[in-house]
């Protein structure tokens, strides 16, 4: 059954999903799980470009505001879409966190935490999974060309 949160996009169904992701896209945006430190696609991806929720394709993140933490997954200062994001609170595993997810596609993405960069000193720890890269030359084909400005001081 699709749950659509907005005109333009109708989250698919479990089925659906289950055969459009792979299973740790899956079990990572829709289970809540977390992926393998240094073991996965973009914790030293040091492209140009966007990144998009592989669910709902919102664009989340840019590689401008993305840093090395050192904990082995993308970490990023700030959100490119502020209002792309959800932020709830996460009282699993015996702490206190900030879950970060997905406006429309409701997609576990990772966590928020306050030991980032300055100025804002804010940390949007994201796995992989979660994320699809589109790289600078391909944002105008593939409708991200509002995001292109970002990009125009290089």
């Amino acid at each position: 059954m699709m749950t659509c949160h907005d005109k333009d996009f109708c989250k698919p169904g479990k089925g659906e999903l289950k055969k459009a992701l792979n299973p740790e896209q899956y079990q990572v945006t829709q289970e809540n799980g977390t992926e393998s430190a240094f073991r996965n696609a973009y914790w030293d991806n040091k492209k140009v470009g966007i990144y998009v929720d592989v669910v709902s394709d919102e664009p989340l993140f840019s590689s401008l505001d993305k840093f090395d933490s050192g904990t082995g997954w993308p970490s990023f200062s700030r959100p490119i879409t502020p209002a792309n994001l959800d932020l709830r609170e996460d009282r699993t595993h015996f702490m206190t966190r900030t879950e970060v997810r997905s406006k429309l596609g409701d997609s576990h993405l990772g966590h928020l935490f306050d030991d980032g960069p300055a100025p804002g000193g804010m940390r949007y720890c994201i796995n992989s999974a979660s994320l699809r890269f589109i790289p600078k030359e391909d944002m105008e084909k593939e409708g991200y060309g509002e995001f292109c400005r970002l990009f125009e001081k290089e």
